[in-house]
């Protein structure tokens, strides 16, 4: 996490408001920051005051509440607003369910949390014809929009990059800009594991 956070800083200061990235971090990893690795937490501190970094809402401990119990769900989801708050100094305003789950009742959940926006999985076999390169909304409550995670680019950077056997090794700068110039729509979002 450090050096990573060090590097995104020193973009943020070359680059300024142009550049923009958002963090979901659970509240367990938060408490395992104060208790094991408060240098951790103080980077973290450090993006969120460029104003260029946003923490997002998720349930307390990624758990499937939301599947299971909306009490239990909604308890663990202001649990976690407050502890974003308390560390970072806003109440976030995007909402990731634990592995993107999404449903339309979800949605109207997250959108009634004051929430004004959420991402979810883009794939393939859950869109159909339909493009993860646009913002749609929630079919219950229009309010809340919805980001998608373009799989494909994602999982190019995230499972693909450092892969040898991979008939596009070596990914560089140039050509994954040119991917995502030639994708259609209205956004391309970029989701995946910090690590």
């Amino acid at each position: 996490y450090l050096p990573m956070n060090k590097l995104l800083l020193e973009i943020i200061a070359a680059c300024g408001k142009k550049f923009k990235v958002a963090f979901s971090i659970s509240g367990s990893v938060i408490e395992q920051f104060e208790a094991y690795a408060p240098e951790v937490l103080d980077s973290f501190k450090a993006l969120a005051a460029t104003g260029c970094v946003e923490f997002i809402g998720e349930t307390y401990s990624h758990t499937l509440a939301s599947l299971f119990s909306p009490t239990e769900f909604e308890k663990q989801v202001k649990l976690h607003s407050a502890l974003i708050a308390k560390h970072f100094g806003k109440k976030p305003k995007t909402f990731r369910n634990t592995e993107l789950i999404y449903s339309d009742e979800i949605g109207s959940l997250v959108s009634k949390m004051g929430f004004t926006c959420m991402l979810t999985e883009g794939a393939k076999h859950i869109l159909g014809w339909k493009s993860p390169n646009y913002v749609y909304t929630n079919a219950i409550n229009p309010k809340l929009k919805l980001l998608l995670r373009n799989f494909g680019l994602s999982d190019d950077i995230a499972f693909r990059f450092s892969n040898k056997g991979w008939d596009q090794y070596p990914l560089t700068a140039d050509k994954f800009a040119s991917w995502i110039e030639g994708e259609v729509g209205e956004v391309v979002n970029l989701f995946m594991d910090y690590e």
